[in-house]
C-alpha cells in the first residue's frame, strides 16, 4: 500500500536542531580554518560579527524547516528547543575541533594569541609589570582545555539567547493553541 503523499512529516525539535547543528558545525569549522589560514583574527573588526550572522541565519532556517514539516506551526518553546539542540550539537563539535586543532595541529596557536595580547596591552600603555601580572592571570584561561570549556558553554548560551529572541518572531501557533 502507498502512503498518502499529502501527509505531513512531523519533524521533532531535536531532529531539526541536530540537523542544523551539524550544518552550523561544518560552517564553523570551515570559517575557522579559512580565517586562521589567512592570518585573520576572528575576534577583531567585522569578522567577530560574521559568526553571529551565520548563527542567526541558521536558527531562522531551522525554524523554517521545522514549520515546513510541521503543518506551518511552531510554538515559542519549540523554537527555543530547536535553538538549544542546534547550539548543543554545533558547540560540541566546534569545541572538540578547536581543542584538537590547538592541542595537536597548530601548537603555536596559543603562543601567537598570547603575543597578540601582549602587543595590545603595550599599545594601551601598560607597564611591563602590569603586563606580566595580566598574563599570569590570563595563563589559566589560555589553555586548550579552557578554550574547549569556554567555547562549549558560551556557544550554547549565546545560541540559546539568539534562539530566545528569534523565536519571538518566527513562532506560529496552531489555531487551537492561539488564545
Amino acid at each position: 500500500m502507498e502512503q498518502n503523499s499529502t501527509a505531513i512529516d512531523n519533524v521533532t525539535t531535536r531532529s531539526a536542531g541536530v540537523r542544523y547543528g551539524l550544518i552550523a558545525a561544518v560552517i564553523g569549522i570551515v570559517y575557522f580554518l579559512a580565517l586562521t589560514s589567512a592570518g585573520i583574527d576572528m575576534q577583531e573588526g567585522a569578522w567577530r560579527w560574521v559568526g553571529y550572522v551565520i548563527t542567526i541565519v541558521l536558527v531562522v532556517l531551522a525554524h523554517k524547516y521545522f514549520k515546513d514539516n510541521n503543518g506551518s506551526f511552531m510554538s515559542y518553546g519549540q523554537g527555543v528547543g530547536i535553538a538549544f539542540w542546534l547550539a548543543l550539537v554545533s558547540s560540541a563539535i566546534n569545541s572538540v575541533f578547536t581543542y584538537i586543532y590547538i592541542k595537536f595541529v597548530d601548537t603555536a596557536f596559543m603562543d601567537s594569541a598570547k603575543q597578540k595580547q601582549i602587543e595590545q596591552m603595550q599599545e594601551r600603555g601598560m607597564s611591563d609589570e602590569q603586563i606580566d601580572q595580566a598574563m599570569q592571570i590570563s595563563a589559566m584561561f589560555m589553555t586548550p582545555e579552557a578554550i574547549f570549556g569556554f567555547a562549549l558553554v558560551f556557544g550554547i548560551i549565546g545560541t540559546v539567547i539568539i534562539g530566545l529572541i528569534i523565536s519571538i518572531f518566527t513562532q506560529k501557533k496552531a489555531a487551537e493553541q492561539a488564545y
